[in-house]
């Protein structure tokens, strides 16, 4: 079965084909960074007009790509939600109306199963079950995974999602958009040990986070020390570290309660290099595995939306959409996904 998929909840529009029989075919991705740059954020308007325009000729790259044609395809999956309304409208109507136009099955995958799935592209997957850190600019969960749909939430954040901390924490600091990237290079020229910032419910005894008390605390290191750029490093350094640190002790923990020994983090803030060497320590230590999708599947992209879209499609006989009517989802828990129907 091959499968086209649509990704376009925020500010990336990703277009990727997947075979069930031969892996991922061909991707491409357009990033909208540099148009939301001068904002300092995503402008939700700006974001829907420019997937409009990109969608189209994505999917003819892909296609080409792969040296297929629509006839090729067999079903298209899209992101239903959760993600920008208007955004996610783009992408859905696009993929219904090719749909339509091909009679062929559609279905609406959930942004952050696509996240949770996304290590399973590559050469050494891990098999279920397995613990899932989804960290990201709107999301900070851990998940126990058994299935295609069988998540069980272990800990979620309280308030601030780790992403949205360092985009935050960036702000404060002066720091252009995106604020991930631009926190963790400034961090590269900071120094152990001038500052040291709370780790918010390190010790807490459950697996939640917060992530608000940090971005107060990295307030009044700012307001109280001089401004120079190495104030500034000093100060990423230490944000990053107790971000990392916090990230790396939950997963450890989770791994420890469940009695499961493999782990997988998935998101943007899964790309951060320090939170990487700290996670492939401490499971290497414990005897663990870890498992990323490769960088440039850690932020949104239309591979993990093809592919979790052909997982559902190979294994359902029923609830698919065939009459291409649909809604967009922008508020959307991940624990009201089902299992595949196979009746």
């Amino acid at each position: 079965m091959i499968v086209l998929g649509f990704e376009s909840s925020c500010d990336e529009t990703g277009i990727a084909l997947y075979d069930t029989e031969k892996g991922l075919l061909a991707h491409a991705l357009h990033s909208q960074i540099e148009m939301h740059s001068e904002y300092g954020g995503v402008v939700p308007e700006l974001a829907s007009r420019d997937h409009i325009r990109r969608a189209l000729p994505l999917t003819q790259k892909v296609l080409d790509q792969a040296n297929l044609s629509l006839k090729d395809i067999d079903g298209i999956a899209y992101t239903q939600g959760p993600g920008l309304s208007g955004a996610l409208l783009v992408g859905t109507s696009i993929a219904e109306a090719l749909a339509f136009t091909l009679n062929i099955p559609t279905i609406g995958v959930h942004h952050l199963e696509g996240h949770l799935l996304a290590p399973l592209l590559e050469e050494n997957p891990p098999a279920f079950p397995f613990v899932a850190l989804l960290v990201s600019g709107g999301h900070t969960q851990l998940m126990k995974v058994t299935g295609i749909g069988e998540y069980e939430l272990l800990g979620d954040t309280l308030d601030d999602a780790a992403g949205e901390a360092f985009d935050k924490t960036a702000k404060l600091l002066g720091l252009d958009y995106p604020g991930g990237p631009a926190v963790a290079k400034l961090a590269t020229q900071g120094e152990k040990g001038r500052f040291k910032l709370p780790r918010p419910m390190l010790n807490s005894g459950d697996l939640n986070f917060s992530f608000s008390g940090l971005k107060t605390a990295v307030l009044t290191l700012a307001n109280n020390n001089d401004s120079d750029l190495q104030t500034k490093a000093d100060i990423a350094y230490e944000f990053q570290e107790a971000v990392t640190e916090i990230l790396t002790v939950k997963c450890m923990s989770a791994l420890r309660e469940t009695g499961l020994d493999q782990l997988i983090v998935s998101g943007g803030v899964g790309a951060n290099k320090r939170l990487r060497e700290q996670l492939n320590f401490a499971t290497k230590r414990k005897l663990c595995h870890v498992h990323y999708p490769r960088l440039e599947f850690c932020t949104d992209n239309g591979a993990m939306i093809a592919f979790a879209g052909a997982l559902r499609l190979e294994a359902m006989t029923q609830h698919m959409n065939n009459n291409h009517s649909f809604t967009v989802r922008p508020r959307w828990d991940l624990a009201e996904l089902q299992t595949p129907s196979t009746n």
